[in-house]
């Protein structure tokens, strides 16, 4: 891993220090998990979160932290040639198979702080499709609906969720890591969703109670 390279560009908060595959009773040992990239887009700071996925019930951390955009006092290219290049090194040293970014709100009461998203969230879904891994777009309320069954949860429950479902020993922080890593779980969710239950509405969401 390019792990100078990518302090220069980023904090990282959480490492998985060696990254083996999971291999339980009854796992096929021959299919490998996908590897998510959860994205928090932001111009000063973009989270990230990068978990591998063997199953709802095989989620494992392999790494979270943030890309860093520069002060809001600098040129806005150059802000974004760093988000683009934090990216890049991240795409490059964990390889994950696909990325998940939250989707823009659509009720910004500053135009200018939607308009200076935009930019940031459209560099960085170039970036993704550049390296050549496909983008899920996800509503924020559709990651909170799937990860606590509320799509108003506020951010301590979905804290919570994240640090139960990832067996965490501690939560998650900062905010933007803990969003990125919501991201990743709620696309592991759908994805397996899809595979196995076909859509039903029967099927629990993994922060709710059957």
């Amino acid at each position: 891993m390019a792990l100078k390279s990518r302090l220069t560009l980023s904090k990282i908060y959480f490492r998985k220090a060696i990254v083996a595959v999971n291999k339980d009773v009854g796992h096929n040992e021959e299919q490998q998990p996908v590897r998510v990239l959860g994205i928090d887009p932001g111009l000063r700071v973009t989270g990230y979160g990068v978990i591998e996925f063997d199953g709802i019930d095989h989620l494992t951390l392999i790494e979270g932290g943030m890309l860093r955009g520069g002060p809001s006092d600098q040129e806005i290219g150059k802000r974004l040639v760093s988000l683009r290049d934090g990216l890049a090194d991240v795409l490059q040293s964990l390889k994950p198979h696909v990325v998940a970014m939250e989707e823009l709100y659509s009720h910004y009461e500053r135009p200018k702080t939607a308009i200076l998203m935009g930019h940031a969230r459209g560099v960085l879904c170039m970036t993704a499709a550049a390296a050549g891994r496909p983008v899920h777009h996800y509503a924020a309320t559709q990651i909170k609906r799937v990860l606590t069954g509320n799509g108003r949860a506020p951010k301590s429950q979905m804290q919570s969720a994240i640090t139960r479902l990832l067996n965490l020993e501690q939560v998650p922080e900062p905010a933007d890591v803990a969003d990125a890593l919501a991201i990743a779980v709620c696309h592991c969710y759908l994805t397996e969703r899809s595979a196995t239950a076909v859509g039903s509405p029967d099927t629990p969401q993994p922060g709710s109670t059957p």
